[in-house]
């Protein structure tokens, strides 16, 4: 039974575009929660809301303590989760938005982050919107004033921007969880790998297995490692091959002579004469035959070696 891994979106551009607009979302949520981090405005809209009679008070906390009662804040009053949240969309889309430009972010892959991260936005939102009721007598069973009502209802007029803020905050998190939805229902599909793409990928198998076949074949029979020209035996009627050099046929119409030959017969004025006794009277030089050549001529294995006459003492005067 052959495993299957799929490597391959069918969406491959739609899902990149889809990343790409995931871009300014991630940047609105990192400086809104930003901007709340710290305890800018939760606390102020928590007493805006108890002022209003909508949600308990935040000095509850002292009243518990004083009467010896535990108390637990509200999670919609008290989690710094959004903070956390932002930050770590924010490294997970510049970490896979190249990757899957490289058709390296496999769609099981995808699945699991994007999986995970509609999780977490989906758990940011019922933070968001969590009820509370920690004080019977102002008990706030659905999400919070600022979602639900208008933020022109504010106890304190201050905190009208603040309001706005947190209601685009929940915003932003409602637009992200359907994104990563979406891209969800993408990179689910792609797992699914059709009859046509099973068989391309066995046959890219097939090909890799023949190819490792064919290579162990090559390193067990050093005979069938293809011959460069340099390891080539020299063939009959071929002069024995100098490194470096190309092999040359006997007879054949290359020049003996250096290039620097022709330029020191021409310092003469044209002249091929020399005031050198050794220049003048040289022998052509002859072609040393192959030891696989067995045509020798009879004169050139009878021809004398020429020696040049000595130089003529000068006469005195």
């Amino acid at each position: 039974m052959h495993f299957f891994f799929p490597k391959k979106h069918r969406n491959h551009r739609i899902v990149l575009w889809l990343m790409a607009g995931e871009f300014p979302i991630t940047i609105v949520m990192l400086t809104l929660t930003g901007i709340a981090s710290h305890n800018l405005y939760r606390t102020l809209l928590w007493q805006d809301g108890a002022d209003n009679g909508f949600n308990s008070a935040p000095n509850e906390a002292l009243y518990a303590a004083a009467n010896y009662r535990s108390f637990t804040a509200p999670m919609v009053w008290s989690s710094f989760y959004n903070l956390v949240l932002g930050v770590l969309s924010t490294f997970f889309l510049i970490t896979k938005l190249p990757v899957h430009w490289m058709h390296l972010f496999y769609p099981p892959v995808a699945v699991g982050v994007h999986a995970s991260l509609f999780i977490l936005y989906l758990v940011s939102a019922i933070y968001q919107g969590g009820s509370d009721t920690s004080d019977p007598r102002h008990s706030q069973p659905g999400a919070p004033w600022y979602i639900t009502k208008s933020c022109s209802v504010a106890y304190r007029k201050s905190n009208i921007p603040y309001c706005m803020q947190a209601k685009a905050l929940f915003a932003v998190t409602i637009i992200l969880i359907i994104h990563y939805a979406v891209i969800l229902g993408f990179t689910i599909h792609s797992c699914f790998i059709t009859p046509e793409e099973r068989d391309e990928i066995l046959e890219q198998r097939e090909e890799r297995r023949i190819e490792k076949e064919f290579e162990e074949e090559i390193i067990k029979s050093p005979g069938m490692i293809p011959m460069t020209p340099g390891s080539m035996p020299p063939g009959p009627g071929m002069v024995p091959r100098t490194p470096g050099i190309p092999p040359m046929a006997v007879g054949g119409g290359i020049s003996p002579f250096a290039p620097r030959t022709l330029a020191f017969n021409r310092l003469g004025n044209g002249s091929t004469a020399s005031d050198l006794p050794l220049r003048d009277n040289r022998s052509p030089q002859t072609q040393y035959p192959s030891p696989q050549s067995q045509d020798v001529s009879p004169e050139s294995a009878t021809s004398p070696m020429y020696f040049p006459p000595p130089p003529k003492k000068a006469a005195r005067t």
